[in-house]
């Protein structure tokens, strides 16, 4: 059964890390929300597209192994060299949930939106305005991790490069029905969204409190 109505979680939550090495990771809960929004039942058919992580096996066989012995019905997207499926429409719309990963905090959240900041291009944070603009607001991750990101963004608002939107410290997730924001949750207590508009003498901040998910 699908959702009520169209669902995007802009997430930047992601994986549980272990204590055995880099890639020891469990599902955070972000997974299990997105399945109950989108109405999956006992066993969620999830796909997660790592492109924007360069489609590494490593990230492949990561992520597979977080997910043993879970409930997920789980498949890794791979686009490059080749796709990994012979037709990927049929099967993104085979799956319950689809998640778009870098490190499940970053492009994962932005690719929605209008446009937002980013390094994907380099080592200096720049504006990116041609995301897939499903949503049509702006977006900026990282916003209490990465201390240039609150001002970049406040700037790029207030000077109308990106449009009015929302941004997210780690491990909170905006919800969207449609292009309605309806809830923030987070895996954290203290994280937090905020929108951010433009106003006369530059941007307007307001905090966006979240519902802990733990």
């Amino acid at each position: 059964m699908a959702a009520a109505v169209p669902t995007i979680i802009a997430s930047s939550i992601g994986f549980d890390r272990g204590a055995r090495g880099p890639y020891d990771w469990r599902p955070g809960p972000i997974f299990s929300y997105a399945a109950e929004r989108a109405r999956a039942g006992a066993r969620p058919r999830l796909c997660l597209v790592t492109t924007a992580l360069g489609d590494d096996p490593v990230i492949r066989a990561a992520i597979q192994s977080a997910f043993e012995g879970t409930d997920f019905d789980v498949s890794v997207l791979s686009l490059f060299p080749m796709p990994s499926v012979d037709d990927v429409r049929q099967h993104l719309l085979s799956r319950d949930v689809i998640c778009v990963v870098l490190g499940g905090v970053s492009a994962g959240s932005l690719c929605w939106h209008s446009g937002g900041t980013t390094d994907s291009f380099g080592p200096a944070l720049v504006p990116i305005t041609n995301c897939l603009g499903l949503l049509p607001w702006s977006n900026c991750p990282h916003y209490d991790s990465e201390e240039q990101r609150r001002p970049l963004y406040q700037r790029l608002v207030a000077d109308g490069t990106l449009t009015p939107g929302y941004a997210t410290d780690d491990g909170a997730a905006l919800v969207y029905e449609g292009t309605e924001l309806v809830e923030v949750v987070a895996d954290r207590e203290g994280a937090a969204a905020y929108s951010v508009r433009a106003a006369s003498l530059g941007a307007v901040e307001e905090t966006l409190v979240a519902r802990c998910l733990r």
